[in-house]
């Protein structure tokens, strides 16, 4: 998917920050969980969303366990039209 489907909340946009800022790490599974700053985010269905939806992704592939959370083109073109705006 290429950053469809997920409504971009004020919560959905502050991980994305977190992501974009190096913050985040996430789980390697089918339902990717996302941590922020060592801590698990708050609100891991939006999370599972942008995963999903192709906002964000690990930055390490074909690993296991927690690995460092980049974003995608769809995650930076969503932060980059929010600064715009």
């Amino acid at each position: 998917m290429s950053g469809s489907g997920v409504e971009l909340t004020h919560r959905a946009m502050a991980m994305l920050k977190a992501v974009a800022a190096g913050r985040a790490q996430m789980s390697c599974s089918c339902e990717p969980d996302l941590f922020i700053d060592g801590f698990a985010c708050c609100d891991q269905m939006t999370a599972h969303a942008l995963a999903h939806g192709g906002y964000l992704r690990p930055a390490v592939e074909a690993a296991t366990g927690r690995v460092p959370a980049e974003l995608t083109e769809a995650g930076r073109a969503a932060l980059e039209i929010t600064v715009a705006a």
